[in-house]
């Protein structure tokens, strides 16, 4: 059977492409005003697969340009209608749908305090686009699988392009062109050798630094929604303080080992559990294959693409549909 997630993972490079090729000047006019009014500070406004690709965010922006990126937890404004000091900061609302009352009364919360807002959305029709300075549409189509796949893939170029933009960084902008032919070698990469491992999982780790972080944290929500797994994400610095007690036997560690500071991190980490006899499945290595690095800030793009055929074959080894998940819905409506 092929599900309607494992089209949509699919059609992921075309979809890159086509957004590569839409929007340079709406790219090059954020840019602009981001270098003629640096702001303090950023905040981003997110939930679910979209509060992930906030956290790649946070890494991207801080490293090309040095700037502190925040969470900024709509409950500050919904629930406790705190003042928010943002005058000099950008806040960017990250969503699929700009339906989430809360993400939106955030962002309108944050404009009307001075914050320059911008919003990453597919439904460019919608109240988060309405209350925004700025869009950057993801351009994904319709997206029918409740699991967020090709929406969060085009997130993080957007991100990318945000970055690159911002930065005036050649090298980013070059290897962007390059990326939806990396994306469909990703596709084709075989990570079969997981299934096995993961499906008499009663729970993992899922292990990412820097960029990856997001990827992983994005990783372990897709095997808590498709597959029932109880996965959390952590920082390869994180692992050692506290979370390493939990491993044990049919505990196994899904490890991103990309091609950056981060990722030897993850590797290092990898190593000294599996020489204490963990089961470590290393995203990069021999049995999960990642396509040549391309740059630091897409190698995560195209690492969570490879991941996602994995998610989908998963869940239909462990009895499950993954167009189905048990008790989620496509639109989450949070306030």
């Amino acid at each position: 059977m092929t599900t309607v997630m494992l089209r949509e993972i699919r059609e992921i490079p075309a979809l890159v492409a086509g957004m590569l090729a839409e929007d340079a000047a709406l790219y090059a006019a954020l840019g602009q005003n981001l270098r003629d009014r640096p702001p303090s500070f950023l905040a981003t406004v997110a939930r679910g697969s979209s509060d992930h690709a906030a956290t790649y965010a946070a890494a991207a922006i801080g490293m090309a340009t040095g700037r502190v990126v925040a969470t900024l937890s709509p409950s500050l404004i919904t629930r406790y209608g705190a003042p928010l000091q943002v005058a000099d900061a950008v806040v960017i609302g990250l969503s699929q749908s700009g339906a989430s009352p809360d993400l939106v009364q955030t962002l309108a919360a944050s404009r009307l305090a001075g914050a320059r807002t911008v919003s990453v959305i597919n439904m460019q029709a919608s109240r988060l686009a309405a209350v925004s300075d700025f869009v950057l549409p993801q351009r994904a189509g319709a997206e029918q699988s409740v699991a967020a796949t090709k929406s969060f893939v085009l997130t993080l170029v957007a991100i990318a392009r945000l970055v690159a933009a911002w930065a005036e960084d050649p090298l980013l902008t070059r290897a962007l062109q390059s990326l939806p032919a990396r994306l469909s070698a990703a596709l084709s990469c075989d990570w079969s050798a997981a299934i096995a491992p993961l499906a008499r999982a009663r729970g993992l780790f899922v292990v990412g630094r820097g960029p990856g972080l997001g990827i992983a944290q994005e990783a372990a929500l897709k095997l808590k929604e498709t597959s029932n797994l109880q996965a959390e994400a952590f920082s390869a610095a994180e692992v050692q303080h506290g979370p390493k007690a939990l491993v044990q036997p049919g505990f196994p560690i899904l490890a991103f080992g990309l091609a950056d500071a981060g990722g030897e991190d993850v590797r290092a980490l990898a190593a000294s559990l599996e020489a204490e006899g963990v089961a470590v499945l290393l995203a990069g290595g021999r049995s999960l294959p990642l396509p040549a690095p391309l740059h630091p800030l897409l190698d995560p793009i195209i690492a969570i693409a490879a991941f996602y055929p994995l998610a989908e074959a998963l869940a239909q080894k462990r009895g499950l549909n993954p167009d189905h998940p048990r008790g989620l819905r496509k639109v989450t409506e949070t306030v």
